[in-house]
């Protein structure tokens, strides 16, 4: 049996709300009641009450000074209030003093019963309705699973793979998550598939999604072109469904998101994919045309070092004289740095700022303990990826760039997957260490596991020896040697890596914003 909810109403006028108390009362709701603030108060301080009606004009104390002391007593109280009036003034004072629901007087019992649903039967209905919604749509994304054929089509199941873990972590149902996890892993078994067959076409295809190389040039400089000032924020490693959940914040200061989903290049890897969005080339054309600032996977030295060059250099062959800087942030010591400096680059035409954060939390699992226990799952790693970014120069960087009404484009260079598979592969001496990619020469490797690639050059990578080939982790598998396999089969289980095959690597974002008026 349900326990009965204990309702306080406070009104100077409670004699004329009978009708609404015995209405209440049939609906097995237990209504209690007084006329003035004082007496509300020490009812509150002797009861317990599950919500609070308030009028907000009664002799003595008035209804905001009434629910000032009774959030000071007990804060955690949904208190509703219910007034004649309509000023604009007095509302706001009642939202800032967290009331949990607004209605003007004259109220019908259906209103009040609708406030009482919202405010503490919530949860359960969402959960329930939601449930519901899960169990329908679950059908209906196994039918487009199985007719899936298209870059745009794959954009669009994957959005709704994640609007539906997004909604479906909010109810806590274990069951349901574990569905969609499921199938979210024979999603991207499919995807596999579909990249295997169609990737190298998509380099001459004019139907082809937009890649890493071409991002710049056909959907960033645009947007910079057509305003006075643009920030460009690069977020190593930001999959989509992390976007989503740093823009409830992001969207407090800018509006009107339009998203750009794009496919990042093989391998998913920073040196391939961040490099040649800057420099607008692919892996390939950049080892051809700048042998002195590219470097191969076995070649001495950072590979993201010249980042700021690329850019230079590809805006001098789009014959684009554009004043801009160029900024990485590694360290919160360098985002407080580049905050100092703010008026000095603010002005230009356009800012760029990478910020590493998520790529070194996808490292530190791997590497540290207590960060493998705070993000063991996709959902502790949205949440930590958010505490970072509450707490970030990167939000301040937004905030005063919204002043100051810079456009803003957040995007990245790839995703990370969460892998628990491991997959033995074998090579020369000089085989690349990456878990989710191989290049070298005479690889041994699981056939099924992998899309091998023998002629490297058909998809714009650069071929060391004749002989070198690459190959690409499908959805969760993680590359293992035969030696000490067992020692690193559990020390990569269910850590977040990149350079592979999967959606969550693959198919990422690019969102511009407006900034709301100050």
């Amino acid at each position: 049996m349900m326990n009965t909810i204990e309702i306080l109403w406070i009104d100077d006028e409670i004699n004329l709300l009978t009708p609404h108390i015995l209405f209440l009362e049939k609906k097995n709701y237990n209504v209690s009641s007084c006329t003035n603030g004082a007496d509300a108060i020490e009812l509150v301080k002797e009861n317990n009450y599950d919500v609070i009606f308030l009028d907000e004009n009664m002799p003595g104390l008035s209804g905001l000074e009434t629910l000032i002391e009774i959030k000071n007593i007990k804060n955690t109280i949904p208190v509703i209030m219910i007034t004649k009036s309509e000023e604009e003034y007095l509302m706001e004072e009642a939202i800032g003093s967290k009331i949990a629901d607004y209605l003007i007087k004259p109220v019908n019992p259906n209103q009040i019963l609708l406030s009482l649903k919202k405010n503490l039967d919530h949860s359960r209905l969402v959960s329930e309705r939601t449930t519901i919604n899960y169990q329908q749509e679950f059908r209906k994304i196994s039918i487009e699973l199985a007719a899936v054929n298209s870059h745009e089509q794959w954009v669009a199941v994957y959005k709704k793979l994640i609007y539906w873990e997004l909604e479906l972590e909010n109810i806590d149902d274990v069951g349901l998550l574990g569905i969609l996890e499921s199938q979210k892993q024979e999603a991207n078994q499919i995807f596999f598939k579909f990249i295997k067959k169609n990737y190298s076409d998509w380099f001459y295809d004019n139907d082809a999604p937009v890649l890493s190389h071409q991002l710049f040039k056909k959907i960033i400089l645009p947007e910079i072109e057509k305003n006075d000032k643009t920030l460009v924020l690069v977020v190593d490693n930001l999959r989509y469904d992390q976007y989503l959940v740093l823009e409830k914040t992001i969207l407090k200061h800018y509006k009107n998101p339009k998203e750009i989903p794009y496919y990042s290049i093989l391998p998913t890897a920073t040196q391939y994919a961040r490099n040649a969005i800057f420099s607008g080339l692919t892996p390939l054309e950049m080892n051809n045309k700048h042998k002195d600032i590219w470097l191969n996977d076995n070649d001495e030295g950072g590979k993201n070092m010249h980042e700021e060059e690329f850019l230079n250099r590809q805006l001098k062959s789009l014959k684009k004289n554009l004043p801009f800087s160029y900024h990485k942030i590694t360290t919160q010591q360098t985002g407080k740095a580049l905050l100092k400096k703010y008026n000095e680059y603010r002005d230009n035409k356009f800012n760029v700022v990478v910020f590493n954060f998520i790529d070194m939390l996808s490292h530190a699992k791997t590497d540290t303990k207590v960060i493998r226990e705070l993000a063991s799952d996709d959902k502790s790693y949205r949440a930590l990826s958010n505490t970072w970014f509450q707490n970030s120069s990167m939000l301040e960087l937004i905030q005063r760039a919204q002043k100051d009404n810079i456009k803003l484009i957040i995007t990245t260079d790839h995703g990370t997957v969460n892998c628990s598979r491991p997959s033995q592969v074998m090579g020369s001496k000089e085989i690349s260490s990456n878990l989710r990619y191989k290049a070298s020469k005479n690889i041994s490797y699981q056939e099924k596991d992998v899309y091998a690639e023998h002629d490297p050059k058909s998809i714009f990578l650069p071929q060391e020896h004749m002989s070198s080939s690459y190959i690409f982790a499908k959805d969760n598998t993680f590359f293992i040697y035969p030696n000490k396999q067992n020692y690193y089969a559990n020390y990569f289980k269910n850590t977040y890596q990149h350079g592979g095959i999967s959606l969550e690597e693959m198919i990422i974002p690019c969102v511009i914003l407006t900034p709301r008026n100050n």
